[in-house]
């Protein structure tokens, strides 16, 4: 197999960090780009390349970027996986904060697909491969701003899908469901700080419990599953637009296609409760 010039974002941790090292162990040059370059330290040892980098500011995206290009002179794999889950009821969280939650997951993938768009219409092959969610096809309680970026992400990329297919630029998707990270307890962590003293304080509370009960439990596959699905895309000659993987993904996908609308939003505000109830 072809070594091929990787660059993965949010590679400090859970899946990008996982993703990385697989990567690596499959004889590809990859860099790992993050905020926080002290986490991935242990990459090294596995010949990773860590980049600082954060998707909100321009410039430190250009200059990883550019250390990249000057030190390969191309760039054949981009995987946009940073991101993180910030839930809260709509009418509670700041704007300030649902604008950072699309930067972050929507805007910094954005330009940065930009900013290596050029090099592999140069090259006339590449692939880019987005990190959505289970959360850009269906909506769960209380997600609403990260459904949001997440919903973005697919519209993003089917776009960009048809626009550069004739560079012969492969875009993919990467939709998992849950998977045991910490991202469950960051994002109940922001429901109970965005829900405290409101009226939807309650059952903000059962949610994030809810939240951290099922994030805790051993039912959850670890983030090999992701990334060896992301390995998968890298190999193909010919990727598939999307793959899946994770916990109850396809089942919640064939649910919400068939259930009517508020059996499923019945479901969503109900269900988890009942679903890791003997893990309490």
């Amino acid at each position: 197999m072809k070594q091929k010039v990787i660059l993965i974002t949010g590679a400090s941790s859970g899946i990008g960090y996982d993703t990385a090292i697989r990567l690596a162990q499959e004889g590809h040059k990859v860099y790992g780009a993050a905020r926080r370059v002290e986490r991935m330290t242990p990459l090294k040892d596995y010949g990773i390349t860590p980049l600082p980098m954060d998707v909100t500011d321009e410039q430190s995206m250009s200059s990883a970027l550019a250390t990249l290009i000057e030190a390969e002179g191309r760039i054949d794999v981009l995987v946009n996986n940073a991101g993180y889950g910030m839930f809260g009821a709509i009418e509670n969280v700041p704007i300030e904060e649902a604008r950072r939650q699309l930067e972050v997951n929507v805007f910094g993938l954005a330009r940065l697909t930009q900013l290596v768009l050029p090099h592999m219409r140069e090259q006339h092959e590449g692939c880019i491969i987005n990190l959505s969610s289970i959360a850009g096809r269906v909506v769960f309680y209380f997600g609403g701003w990260y459904h949001v970026s997440k919903y973005a992400v697919e519209a993003f990329s089917d776009a960009l899908r048809m626009e550069v297919k004739p560079f012969g630029i492969h875009v993919v998707i990467v939709e998992p469901g849950a998977i045991r990270t910490n991202w469950g307890i960051i994002a109940a962590d922001h429901l109970s700080s965005t829900s405290a003293g409101t009226v939807y304080e309650k059952a903000a509370a059962n949610e994030a419990h809810t939240l951290r009960t099922a994030y805790s439990t051993k039912l959850l596959p670890q983030p090999s599953v992701i990334s060896k699905t992301v390995c998968r895309a890298v190999r193909a000659r010919n990727p598939r637009t999307r793959y899946h993987a994770g916990f109850g993904e396809l089942t919640c996908l064939f649910l919400h296609r068939v259930l009517p609308a508020r059996w499923w939003d019945a479901l969503v505000r109900r269900g988890g409760k009942r679903i890791f109830r003997s893990e309490k």
